[in-house]
Formats: C-alpha cells, sequence, structure tokens
C-alpha cells in the first residue's frame, strides 16, 4: 500500500494539525486576493494589515503551521533578536511562544518596519524593542532596493537609497546569553555572520535564511563554517525542491536568486 501513502502523504500533512488547517483556511480567504495590495487579515486572534496576501500566506506556513521557529528553553525570559522582521509575524509568534521573552526585532524596509510597529501595537504587544534600521556589520549606512513585501535587499536590482544601519556584533556583545538569534536579512547574512563570527559563543539558537544572488559569489561555505567553527549542530532545508537541477538553475518564481536555503543551529 506505499502506492497509497506516498498518494495520500500531502493531503494528510495539509490537514493532519489544527496549525495545517488554518493555514488551508486563510490560502482559501486569501489566495486568490490581488498582490501587493495593502489588506486586513485576520488568523488566531491576530489582526494585521499586510502589504501583500501570498507572501502573509507563506509567512505564516512557515511560522505559525510548521512552526520553523519553536525552540526550547528553561530561561523564564528568553533573550530573542528577530533580525528581518518584517511585518511582525515572527514575533507575534515568538510572544505567543515565550510571552515574557525580551525581544528585539530589526526591520529595514522602512513602509515595512512602520507596519511592524502598527501589527504589534495593534495586538497589544508594546513590550518589544523595534529597530528600525538595517543589520550591518557598521553603522555608516547600507545601500538598499526596496521592492515587494518581502524581497528589498542590498542585491535589489530597485533605486537603491541609503538606509540607517547597526552593527549586529556590538548588540550580540552587550548580552550574556540569547537564546535565540534569527537572521533573514536577505543577502546580508554572509557580511553579517563573518563579522560576528567570534560573538556567537552566547548564542544558544541560531536561523539562518541563506540567499545567492546571481551574478555574487554563492558564500554558502563561509556561512556554514561560522556554524561550525561555534560548536552548532545544524540542519539545512528548503523549501524548493528542484526537477532537473543541472539545467534548472533558477529559484522558482524569482529573477535575482538561484538559491535559498534555511539553517537551523542548536546546542547540544
Amino acid at each position: 500500500m506505499y502506492w497509497l501513502r506516498y498518494l495520500l502523504k500531502e493531503p494528510y500533512h495539509a490537514l493532519g494539525s489544527a496549525r495545517n488547517r488554518e493555514f488551508m483556511a486563510l490560502l482559501l480567504k486569501y489566495g486568490n486576493r490581488a498582490r501587493y495590495k495593502l489588506t486586513d487579515v485576520t488568523f488566531g486572534g491576530f489582526k494585521l494589515k499586510v502589504p501583500d496576501t501570498m507572501s502573509f500566506l507563506w509567512q505564516h506556513k512557515e511560522i505559525f503551521a510548521d512552526e520553523f521557529y519553536y525552540f526550547e528553553s528553561e530561561q523564564s525570559q528568553p533573550v530573542i533578536f528577530d533580525c528581518g522582521a518584517n511585518i511582525g509575524m515572527s514575533v507575534l509568534y515568538f510572544k505567543k511562544l515565550f510571552p515574557k521573552a525580551r525581544l528585539l526585532a530589526f526591520e529595514a524596509e522602512p513602509t515595512i518596519a512602520s507596519l511592524l510597529r502598527r501589527n504589534l501595537e495593534g495586538n497589544g504587544v508594546n513590550d518589544v524593542e523595534i529597530i528600525d534600521k538595517a543589520v550591518w556589520i557598521n553603522e555608516e549606512g547600507i545601500w538598499f532596493g526596496s521592492e515587494s513585501a518581502d524581497s528589498s535587499s542590498i542585491y535589489s536590482t530597485a533605486q537603491k537609497r541609503k538606509i540607517d544601519s547597526i552593527r549586529l556584533k556590538d548588540f550580540l556583545e552587550k548580552e550574556s546569553r540569547i537564546d535565540f538569534l534569527k537572521m533573514d536579512i536577505e543577502g546580508a547574512e554572509i557580511d553579517v555572520l563573518h563579522d560576528c563570527r567570534g560573538s556567537m559563543a552566547r548564542v544558544q539558537n541560531l536561523f539562518v535564511e541563506f540567499h545567492s544572488y546571481i551574478g555574487n559569489a554563492q558564500g554558502l561555505a563561509d556561512v556554514v563554517k561560522v556554524f561550525e567553527e561555534n560548536g552548532f549542530r545544524y540542519y539545512v532545508d528548503t523549501n524548493q525542491h528542484r526537477i532537473r537541477p543541472f539545467v534548472n538553475h533558477r529559484y522558482r518564481g524569482n529573477d535575482v536568486m538561484d538559491l535559498q536555503l534555511n539553517i537551523f543551529g542548536w546546542r547540544e
């Protein structure tokens, strides 16, 4: 009966838990909405304004349905750094998981940072420190291209402007312990991790969304080396499993990236 299990694997996964059923309901409700239009959405007791319903849906899938950022801690007030907080989905998840967590949320794109602040306040989350600057290797600012809901980056092909930045290394070194460091900073992760490689001993759990941009060095080995040098066990996954990868080199639906990976690191 292997063929039947294989055939039913995806439907079973999609409906097998309350979290996945919620995602399917949201997909039915918002999946056909016009893209890149400011929209009010509701789920799980939360109300948000989102700049793109499709991006919101896949954030929900990763964060709330698949629980990419779930971790356990014996700390009553774990310290969480959310680098690339976007509109606040990950922040809401972390605060649901650990209501007393001390959380710093970094978001570079000014328009998205404004929505982040609005969404947190609208859901009664008032104890998060929001830093509306780019996570980088210095405080000299960075040239940044603003695109759609979750595609702005230093590698963007859109017209760039200089925005304020912080040096993440300085923030890490102010803490004696960081229970979770999430890094989804659209290509800046390679430089930032290199700059922080000597300051990671205080980090207990590390998530990096790795991006490889066409025409630029990939740098995956440098990222993995930071995990290994700092004693993390790690797991690497992707949301896109390709058919014929030797000839299919592009990241589906994206004209500037050829690879995106999720790297999960923890201490044993």
